[in-house]
């Protein structure tokens, strides 16, 4: 693509990609608080989800939505640091597409499991693994009443079967480890590469580049700021406005370090040649003045 082209395109789905950025943004934050199932065992947290089980669909398919959403930013900046830059690999572009894709489909997969183990779990057609001899083995050193303990456990053991036998229980677990690695991996890429051909500073490129790690060991805070910050970035209401590649459709690396103080030592562009002159004769007359 010409540059003309580069920099239409990028105009023609800022407003979009900026849009589905944040409803992004929006989903992950409602999802978390809309499931409403909580326990401090699997059991209770099974007989909750049991209770609640419209809201915790609801919030996977919420967290599914949100996760599909972020192919769209993902791509735009993957499409404008190839644009500017042949190296970027163009065979990650599915990756690109698939690793938010499967993600939303482990959301969705987990959130069906979950109801289809508290269904099993609350009919009772769960059944423990862990005799009661080992229950009581186990609560001998606890300070619960030994009758509550083994009953306790016996329940949390029934439920983590039911929990591990749920028949899309698997499919859940492949999309996620196949999504999450692909989300690091894209992630990762495409924010390295938008550093270096000056579309995201060094802090935000760094920034994107560790969150798909932090994602998925739950730190989405960052995430949600990140993904804050590209949305105004894209339409151009960041601060300072957007770095130059953007506007050029070209790349234009930031300076290193070394580059930015041979720039400050560079001597001022309206210095005269004669000036030398003079700053070494000032001193001289003044000399004079004093003899």
């Amino acid at each position: 693509m010409t540059r003309a082209e580069t920099l239409e395109r990028e105009s023609r789905w800022a407003l979009p990609v900026a849009l589905a950025t944040l409803a992004s943004v929006v989903l992950i934050a409602v999802s978390r608080f809309a499931g409403g199932a909580s326990g401090d065992g699997t059991a209770e947290l099974l007989r909750s989800i049991d209770e609640h089980s419209g809201s915790v669909m609801l919030s996977g398919l919420m967290q599914a939505a949100a996760f599909a959403l972020l192919a769209f930013p993902l791509l735009y900046l993957f499409n404008a640091a190839r644009a500017r830059s042949e190296q970027v690999r163009s065979q990650l572009i599915g990756l690109v597409i698939a690793a938010p894709l499967f993600l939303a489909l482990a959301a969705g997969f987990t959130a069906a499991a979950q109801q289809e183990a508290a269904d099993q779990f609350v009919a009772g057609d769960a059944k423990p693994t862990l005799s009661r001899s080992e229950a009581q083995a186990d609560c001998r050193d606890e300070d619960d009443a030994e009758a509550d303990c083994v009953k306790t456990k016996l329940e949390d053991d029934a439920a983590s079967n039911a929990r591990t036998d749920a028949g899309l229980a698997p499919l859940a677990t492949g999309f996620w480890l196949a999504g999450g690695l692909g989300f690091v991996i894209a992630l990762f890429y495409t924010c390295l590469w938008a550093m270096r051909t000056g579309l995201l500073s060094r802090f935000w490129g760094s920034l994107g580049m560790a969150l798909g790690v932090a994602t998925l060991i739950g730190l989405v805070i960052f995430l949600v700021a990140w993904l804050v910050y590209f949305a105004l970035l894209v339409l151009g209401r960041v601060p300072g406005g957007k770095p130059p590649a953007w506007e050029r459709g070209e790349a234009v690396p930031w300076p290193t370090p070394g580059e930015r103080a041979a720039a400050e030592l560079e001597p001022d562009e309206d210095w005269e040649e004669g000036d030398d002159d003079e700053a070494e004769a000032a001193p001289k007359r003044k000399r004079k003045q004093r003899e």
